[in-house]
């Protein structure tokens, strides 16, 4: 499969899941984007995570159903392997994987087994997944999806819509691919919560082909080591810019944005851009009024 049919698979993953919302009166909502995005969020974690896992070991490479024998290991060993992972990869409890919430669907309270799941993975992940506030608090990486829908009766099947859509699909294959590719795929996941595409519950975020352009001039020669801030960060696309114009190895970013809804979809593209080592450096909150109470105390 090449690129553009992985482009295509993609926003038809992004599609079916704002489907599944509008099928159950989310459409157009201001909860669906937090669906939408943490959904995607954790289907691209644990395909990262399988993918990560192989890398490290040639006989989950080589294994016909690398789950089945991961699976094998002892507690020690498996905790051992979750020490040599990338940094920019999630750490996943055998417990957390796609594989286990698709397979227990039978289960009762399914929307409670589903938003429990996505909870202890962020509980397990939070010193490097989380968000700050201004304040100091942390905002974790999943909420408790299942009650965005108001009637409790349709919450299990939901969930497991969401997960049917998630469970026919493999990100494994994109992992190889570059900033253009995931810039693309993220520009395509936001464009129904950007105000130029309508909705009351929109935000603008600024175009990646602008982006592209403000960074080429802002990045006119090699550089190293360097810190990118910026006050007002929305999604963070000319962050990514810059970060890659510069070099995702070479530069760690820094940023503060008032709106809630930026910081999370910020979190996700610093996830997709491999600068998973910034994300600690995100603060959700006023940019303006940190600014003076900063210059009064100065």
């Amino acid at each position: 499969m090449d690129t553009k049919d992985f482009t295509a698979k993609t926003k038809e993953l992004i599609d079916n899941l704002k489907g599944v919302c509008a099928s159950y009166g989310l459409g157009n909502d201001g909860n669906e984007f937090k669906i939408i995005t943490q959904a995607f969020l954790y289907k691209f974690m644990n395909d990262k995570f399988g993918y990560e896992l192989k890398q490290l070991d040639s006989k989950l490479k080589n294994a016909e159903n690398w789950e089945k024998e991961v699976g094998k290991y002892t507690d020690k060993q498996y905790e051992m392997l979750l020490l040599k992972l990338s940094p920019d990869s999630a750490r996943l409890k055998r417990e957390h994987y796609l594989s286990n919430l698709h397979n227990s669907q039978n289960n009762e309270q399914y929307a409670k087994f589903f938003d429990d799941t996505l909870r202890d993975i962020a509980i397990f992940n939070n010193d490097i997944f989380s968000v700050k506030t201004e304040t100091g608090a942390k905002v974790t990486l999943f909420d408790e999806l299942s009650n965005y829908i108001s009637d409790s009766s349709k919450r299990d099947d939901f969930c497991r819509a969401i997960i049917n859509q998630l469970v026919n699909f493999s990100f494994e294959k994109i992992f190889t691919q570059k900033f253009d590719f995931f810039s693309t795929i993220f520009e395509y996941l936001i464009k129904d919560y950007n105000k130029d595409g309508g909705g009351k519950y929109a935000e603008y975020y600024t175009p990646h082909a602008v982006a592209k352009i403000m960074a080429s001039i802002l990045v006119d020669k090699p550089v190293s080591n360097v810190t990118c801030y910026d006050p007002a960060a929305g999604s963070g696309t000319l962050l990514m810019n810059l970060a890659h114009a510069i070099g995702e190895d070479r530069c760690t970013i820094y940023s503060q944005d008032i709106s809630q809804k930026s910081s999370s979809m910020l979190r996700l593209n610093l996830v997709l851009n491999n600068l998973v080592h910034s994300i600690q450096n995100i603060i959700q909150g006023n940019t303006l009024v940190a600014l003076t109470i900063r210059s009064m105390i100065s």
